[in-house]
């Protein structure tokens, strides 16, 4: 169960917990598409080829092991090396890419998002925590939040311990007394419990748990972490 009472902080994942990821990379793939149509039609047309797509990628990941965490830095280097194979000029990678994300930053909140983060905001100090690359200053979120810790910034990705007793370190607490909220059962429970922190799953889709390892609690609204504050 819930400690609330030893609670200083909270740390938040990002995608699929205050907005559906999949949309934003759909309508930033389709936007990267448009671009290189007009500046780079034979690199959109390798694009347009899962399989090359899907080469181009896993060649960066495997000659790159160093950007293994750095999901804008492996994104911009794929262009890059799909426009060389395509006989582009590489330079439009870094332009290429700030298409991409500017439209991965345009999220379609969930409904509860703002009226949550208003309401957590003004009782504790809040972190994002996320494997992925979202900006939150782009998004609009940033006055909500005390910081974040991207796996890109450490090198290192949830669920490892690490970048949980960063997240710790940052807001000036022990990780016991953080209570970290998230969607992915391993990634953000498990990660979060496994660093000593209390952890709430977000199980918007109502999934089944499959582990034996517990959340704390589990909600399917993030409003619902509101009312356990509030009530437990």
């Amino acid at each position: 169960m819930l400690d609330i009472a030893r609670i200083r902080a909270i740390s938040l994942d990002l995608d699929d917990t205050l907005w559906p990821i999949w949309p934003c990379i759909e309508r930033a793939e389709q936007a990267l598409n448009d671009w290189l149509s007009l500046h780079a039609p034979m690199t959109a047309a390798l694009f347009a080829n899962p399989h090359a797509r899907h080469d181009v990628r896993e060649h960066i990941m495997r000659t790159r092991p160093d950007l293994r965490h750095d999901l804008s830095a492996i994104r911009r280097e794929a262009i890059r090396l799909a426009l060389y194979r395509a006989g582009e000029d590489p330079l439009l990678a870094d332009a290429a890419f700030q298409v991409f994300f500017q439209e991965r930053n345009r999220v379609e909140l969930y409904e509860d998002a703002i009226p949550s983060l208003q309401w957590l905001s003004a009782r504790y100090p809040l972190l994002a925590v996320s494997n992925g690359n979202a900006d939150l200053s782009r998004v609009g979120l940033s006055a909500y939040f005390n910081g974040s810790v991207h796996a890109a910034q450490l090198g290192i990705a949830k669920p490892d311990p690490r970048i949980f007793l960063a997240a710790a370190q940052t807001l000036g607490v022990s990780p016991d007394q953080v209570l970290h909220i998230g969607d992915d059962a391993s990634l953000d429970v498990l990660g979060a419990i496994g660093a000593g922190m209390q952890a709430i799953w977000l199980n918007r889709n109502e999934n089944l748990w499959t582990f034996e390892v517990q959340p704390h609690d589990t909600v399917t609204q993030l409003n619902e972490v509101c009312d356990l504050l509030t009530t437990t």
